[in-house]
């Protein structure tokens, strides 16, 4: 039987989240929560490992007190089997800077590379929503012999301007990689389709220790691994495209295969949410098959009181409707809703409380937030600015960290 090749994971985990604001106000954009007892991070740890990729490195940068401890508690494997996930921290290795980039956050981190010796060495993103076998991408690499591979997903041409483009050829070679171009090249199987990147990248582990440190030599560079990096393999004709909707995840259904979302804004999130909670869901957390991981939350189931009522809604343990009723909404752990409140197509973050007669409607709710009796968010966006809440483009309304909403 042939050896399996090494494979390094590196998950480039130090982005600020500006767009995420004020969700990321104190904590790293990998570190938000999402689908209720879950981080970003957990979806692309989950992936490595469900793939048997369990050498996994998490450069951090950003605020990430809270990721670094969600990681050590959370991701403990055999160490025994040589199985790791361990957070790496910014430690201007080559100088007194810090990450100006993901590639440079990648070169200062080259000791990595350098002592576990892989094979390969695959590099993804830490704030995606998606089931990935990953295993399967890097079959596809090394079938492909280029030293780069891009896993991309097909979004319709009409929509690929507000993405990084791949346009490649029939044998999967990648011609051009396009920064939002406002005239996005169709797919040989499908003319009205594109290519977009997700950011997900596999290397041969010597071409891409040369493309790093070439690209840190460079002084107009920006020293980003999708603006920088992949466009010198493209360059050298040396990349491939990986088509994402030909990844075949155990249990997926055909409503939920090939989902992927980035979310990267508040609307995208609260989005991504919605899909988590239909009866049909576009992505299914109940797939156990491929499962998404976390730290096992320890506290006892929800409970509904007084004629409390939910649904269509993820409710977390430790959460305690009280006659309150939830529709269409992720309520993360320890949350308490009173009487009489409603709270409607609304993310609401741990510890959340929420008094008697109160409203919540197309909202998202960071941890220690109260509401008080008779309280409203998200009903009338006027009185939401004048308390200095966040609003969304699409008009959601974000409560920051700790926040007590004060009557209007």
């Amino acid at each position: 039987m042939a050896a399996r090749p090494k494979v390094l994971s590196i998950v480039l985990a130090g982005g600020e989240g500006k767009r995420l604001m004020p969700l990321t106000m104190d904590r790293a954009k990998p570190a938000v929560p999402f689908g209720g007892t879950y981080r970003l991070i957990d979806y692309v740890l989950s992936n490595l490992v469900n793939a048997e990729m369990r050498q996994i490195a998490v450069l951090t940068q950003y605020k990430s007190h809270s990721l670094d401890r969600h990681i050590s508690l959370t991701w403990r494997m055999s160490t025994m089997l040589g199985n790791f996930v361990t957070p790496v921290p910014a430690q201007q290795r080559l100088g007194p800077h810090w990450y100006q980039g993901s590639a440079d956050a990648i070169y200062q981190s080259l000791n990595l590379i350098l002592d576990d010796e892989p094979d390969y060495v695959v590099v993804f993103g830490a704030d995606n929503i998606y089931r990935m076998d990953v295993k399967q991408m890097l079959d596809a690499h090394i079938e492909g012999g280029r030293a780069c591979t891009v896993a991309a997903i097909r979004v319709p041409r009409s929509q690929a301007s507000a993405f990084g483009v791949i346009d490649a050829g029939p044998d999967n070679k990648i011609e051009q990689f396009l920064e939002k171009p406002a005239d996005p090249p169709g797919l040989v199987d499908d003319p009205n389709s594109s290519f977009a990147s997700m950011g997900n990248y596999i290397f041969t582990t010597k071409a891409l220790i040369e493309a790093l440190t070439s690209d840190a030599e460079l002084d107009g560079s920006r020293h980003d691994m999708g603006g920088d990096i992949i466009p010198s393999f493209v360059g050298s004709g040396d990349a491939q495209v990986y088509d994402f909707s030909s990844n075949e995840v155990p249990g997926s259904s055909d409503r939920d295969r090939a989902y992927w979302r980035d979310v990267g804004t508040i609307d995208a999130y609260h989005e991504a949410h919605m899909d988590l909670v239909s009866i049909d869901p576009v992505f299914n957390l109940y797939n156990l098959d491929w499962p998404i991981w976390t730290y096992p939350v320890q506290m006892p189931g929800a409970k509904f009181t007084l004629r409390g009522l939910s649904l269509d809604s993820i409710v977390s343990p430790g959460c305690i409707i009280s006659g309150g009723s939830i529709e269409t909404s992720v309520l993360s752990p320890n949350v308490r809703v009173a009487e009489n409140s409603k709270v409607s197509r609304s993310v609401m973050l741990s510890n959340v409380r929420v008094g008697k007669n109160a409203e919540i409607r197309n909202a998202i709710l960071d941890k220690n937030v109260v509401v008080p009796d008779g309280g409203k968010v998200g009903v009338n966006k006027a009185d939401d600015l004048a308390r200095g809440f966040t609003i969304s483009d699409t008009g959601i309304t974000v409560v920051g960290k700790g926040v007590k909403v004060l009557p209007v």
